[in-house]
């Protein structure tokens, strides 16, 4: 396939600039694929849109193609292909790792740490654009029951979270505080529903995300994260707190709130990025027996577990797009995006070909 597209950049003064790129030729062991939806992570926010404040794997290459949450399907094949073809519906995992450190070979490209590991969006161009050229072993299949925007989110938000909850092994037993209602929680919220939490209790502190998870119908309260806010989840655990907590805020006063709002030998997961966490170890971790996890991201192995259990729990990821904007209304998406007053904003892109 030859010709031209227009690709979406981030110069990092808070607007979208559009090039023009080459379409890419697949090589060995690569697709092509055409990208049907293309979705926005809190970290394009706060790492390139306002300011390129990133270094190394969270640096980004002024001048590439921004999205590392695309989705679509194969148009070209290069040589060697193991597994996928043309045609075919597929999620890109949004890190490319090295594919042969101790990290990748356990499928969390996340964490690899070889100068080879490039992140779609950040160091090789991403899916702001009507086709992506990804490598093979990259790939996860997209079944036919969940759509584009569906797989968008597969990666970085319900992977994320799925990640986290199975570290902290949310099941039928517990009562699970979410900390941060932006996509990544409301993710949390939709997923722990699933496992089996009995109760899921949601903080915010911004009204209108408070506004969207009520909406949702995800909760079982949703209460402000503010001063009152450990009171209130007291109050609704009969004054023991919740089994597990995930705290998606990145803020300190809010994983502060996922701490202290764990009741003895709970289990907590920092999921938000960035920012501090000041907490007196003694009376808030180890006198309870608490543990804290840090979970990035998740692997491609887990991953692909997750879309199997999407389709069997019924769950569809794009109940939280709140809005969809057109390749060429991008500087709309991510503005909108970086305000934070929606839900998940997606870019989408008519199947003409």
């Amino acid at each position: 396939m030859k010709g031209k597209m227009t690709g979406a950049i981030l110069p990092g003064n808070s607007t979208v600039e559009f090039r023009q790129f080459d379409i890419p030729k697949p090589g060995y062991g690569q697709v092509l694929v055409k990208t049907m939806a293309s979705t926005i992570c809190g970290s394009d926010i706060r790492c390139i849109y306002r300011e390129h404040t990133g270094k190394g794997a969270e640096g980004y290459i002024p001048g590439i193609i921004a999205g590392h949450e695309p989705c679509g399907y194969i148009v070209e094949e290069g040589e060697g292909l193991k597994r996928f073809k043309k045609g075919d519906r597929v999620i890109i995992y949004h890190i490319s790792g090295c594919g042969v450190c101790y990290d990748c070979r356990r499928g969390y490209a996340i964490s690899c740490t070889s100068p080879h590991r490039q992140a779609y969006g950040w160091q090789r161009n991403g899916g702001m654009a009507p086709y992506v050229l990804a490598e093979e072993k990259d790939l996860i299949p997209l079944p036919d029951q969940l759509s584009y925007c569906d797989g968008a989110q597969v990666a970085c938000g319900f992977g994320t979270t799925y990640e986290a909850l199975e570290k902290i092994g949310v099941c039928g037993d517990d009562a699970v505080l979410i900390v941060g209602l932006g996509p990544v929680g409301l993710a949390a919220a939709m997923l722990a529903k699933a496992m089996g939490a009995q109760t899921v209790i949601g903080a915010e502190y911004a009204q209108e995300r408070m506004e969207i998870a009520k909406g949702l119908g995800l909760f079982d309260s949703v209460i402000r994260s503010d001063e009152s806010a450990l009171g209130e989840v007291m109050s609704l655990t009969c004054g023991k707190g919740v089994e597990k907590a995930v705290d998606c805020s990145a803020n300190d006063k809010g994983r502060q709130l996922a701490i202290r709002a764990t009741r003895p030998y709970g289990k907590i997961a920092f999921v938000g990025e960035g920012n501090t966490c000041c907490f007196n170890p003694s009376p808030d971790i180890i006198h309870g027996q608490k543990t804290i996890y840090g979970s990035w991201v998740t692997s491609l192995w887990r991953m692909e577990e997750l879309v199997e259990k999407l389709v069997r729990w019924g769950i569809r990821p794009d109940k939280l797009v709140t809005h969809r904007f057109p390749l060429e209304k991008a500087g709309e998406a991510y503005a909108l995006m970086a305000s934070g007053k929606c839900g998940k904003v997606a870019v989408v892109f008519d199947d003409k070909d």
